[in-house]
Parts: C-alpha cells; sequence; structure tokens
C-alpha cells in the first residue's frame, strides 16, 4: 500500500465523541500510526477522537490489514477498521459504528436501513431509523456483555472499584454511591486514570457513572456518565462505554436487563440490556468534508 497524494476526508460526530472517516474500498490508504495520530491531533491535523477506514472486509484481509475474517463478517461486509487518536488499533467503538452506518447510508454504498457492519469484535447489526446527509438516528447490536469481576483505577485523586466489562473491548465501569451530576461534572480528569497494568495488560477505558435514578417515557433509568478512553484520554462520548456502564449500573441494582438513558458531555443514548446483549441508540451527525493537502499528506 502507498499513502495518496491526498486524501478525501468526512468529518462526523456520535454524541460529539468525533472521527475522521476515509473511504478506502481498493486499501490504498498506509494508515500508520503517524498518520492517524496527525489527523486526529486538533493543532497540527483535523482533530477526531479516531479514525474510520471505509472497506469491505475481503479487501482488507486481502491487503493484510486484517489476518482473518471475524466472527460472522462476510468479505462482502463492509468494516469499521477503527484507530484510536494514538494510532493504535481498537477492536469496537459503539459511537464510530453508528457515524460509519450514517456514512454508508448517506454515500449510498448500502441499500436499506438494516444492515450489517464488520469490526474486529465482529459483526454488527445496525438499523438506520432516520437519516439525511448531516443526521441520523441509529440502532446498534451490541453483541454480549461480559463481566470479569471486579477492578480499582486510581482517578481524580479517588480509588473507585468498579466491573470489569467486555463489549468486544475492555472497561472499568464504576458506579460511584452518592455522586451526583454536579459532582461528576467537577471531577478533575486531565491528570489521567491509573489502572494496575496486572488487571488490565491490554488496557482499558474507565468509565464513571452516577448512580441509576428510576425514569418515565419509556426509560426504565437515568444516569450520567463521563469516560476516559485507552489511547485517547477524556472523550465527550463512548458507546462501548455507555453499554458497559448501563449492564454495570443495572447489576449494581441486582438486576440483568432494562432500558437506561445515560446522559454524557456529549449528549444522550439509549442502552437496551436484555439476556446478556445489548442495543445501543443514539444520534449521528456528518458535519464536514474535504481533501488534505497534499503538502500536508507528504510531511
Amino acid at each position: 500500500m502507498t499513502a495518496a497524494p491526498t486524501l478525501a476526508f468526512v468529518k462526523g460526530h456520535g454524541t460529539q465523541n468525533d472521527f475522521v472517516v476515509l473511504e478506502d474500498p481498493a486499501v490504498e490508504i498506509d494508515l500508520t500510526v503517524e498518520l492517524v495520530a496527525a489527523l486526529c491531533d486538533r493543532p497540527r491535523g483535523i482533530g477526531a477522537d479516531g479514525v474510520l477506514r471505509v472497506a469491505t472486509a475481503g479487501a482488507l484481509l486481502a491487503a493484510g490489514v486484517i489476518g482473518e475474517l471475524p466472527d460472522g463478517v462476510g468479505a462482502d461486509d463492509w468494516f469499521m477498521d477503527y484507530r484510536n487518536a494514538d494510532g493504535s488499533i481498537a477492536e469496537m467503538c459503539g459511537n464510530g459504528v453508528r457515524v460509519f452506518a450514517h456514512y454508508l447510508r448517506a454515500a449510498g454504498l448500502v441499500d436499506g436501513d438494516a444492515f450489517p457492519v464488520g469490526s474486529r469484535a465482529g459483526s454488527r447489526s445496525v438499523v438506520v431509523h432516520a437519516v439525511d446527509d448531516t443526521a441520523a438516528d441509529v440502532s446498534v447490536a451490541m453483541g454480549r456483555v461480559r463481566f470479569d469481576g471486579p477492578g480499582g483505577v486510581g482517578v481524580a485523586g479517588l480509588r473507585l472499584t468498579g466491573e470489569r466489562v467486555d463489549v468486544g473491548n475492555p472497561h472499568l465501569a464504576c458506579v460511584v454511591a452518592d455522586l451526583t451530576p454536579a459532582g461528576l461534572a467537577d471531577l478533575d480528569l486531565t491528570t489521567g486514570v491509573d489502572l494496575d497494568a496486572r488487571e488490565f495488560p491490554h488496557g482499558a477505558n474507565v468509565e464513571i457513572l452516577t448512580p441509576l435514578e428510576p425514569a418515565t417515557d419509556g426509560l426504565d433509568f437515568t444516569a450520567h456518565m463521563r469516560v476516559f478512553e485507552r489511547g485517547v484520554g477524556e472523550t465527550r462520548s463512548c458507546g462501548t462505554g455507555l453499554v458497559a456502564a448501563a449492564s454495570a449500573g443495572l447489576r449494581a441494582m441486582g438486576r440483568d436487563q432494562g432500558v437506561v438513558g445515560i446522559t454524557v458531555p456529549g449528549g444522550a443514548v439509549v442502552v437496551t440490556v436484555a439476556d446478556d446483549a445489548a442495543v445501543l441508540r443514539g444520534p449521528s451527525r456528518l458535519v464536514a468534508r474535504g481533501r488534505l493537502l497534499p503538502e500536508w499528506t507528504a510531511g
């Protein structure tokens, strides 16, 4: 693969978790760590929490980007080749899947409103409930939620205990007793998180969640959340983190299912947890498209 002289891109976000979308069906872009990091760097690039490459699973397999087709993924399926802002590869991104599905639908790359999206965590079924060139409402079947026992983290001068949750990627979801939305907003996450590498050899996303409160209007509960993403830092939303947090919040109440509305700094989503599986529903926005200057790409 060789780096193209220019790169066409689209910028989008899901509850302000933002991404650079690169349509690359022939897998011609050499998506190096350095290129991803530069694209995502806000002062010197476009600025984003991650990069979504749009290609089929078969094309990525033929180019050696993936070593095998993940569970349930067909060669002709569109595959979300997701990279964190630091250039590292991530297995899954719930907000990214919504933006990816929105892009596929708006660009005319899929027919119909229900279709699979491939990821390194396996196939994810999506439903586009409403869509236009700039806005969409998308549900993503996030698969099974696995609990791996308790874990601890140092954050904002506190030592918190949470649930280790696997949603295709690793999480530590901390439901903090007596934490109010105002108290959550006041936490200083700029110093990062301190995870035990023996517990989390590959790192983890860390969610801090207020206790679930009873709700109405089709929801069972509501809560507020902030998140520190592996390879990125604090982001204004994290789709897999929302699923992990909703599942941990329900578990803290002795429940294994429910409909939870969660507010994050970037907006609000709904997580439906049932039978150890979850569906994430929320908005997507496509906000800009353009081309990088060849001089920038060369540099």
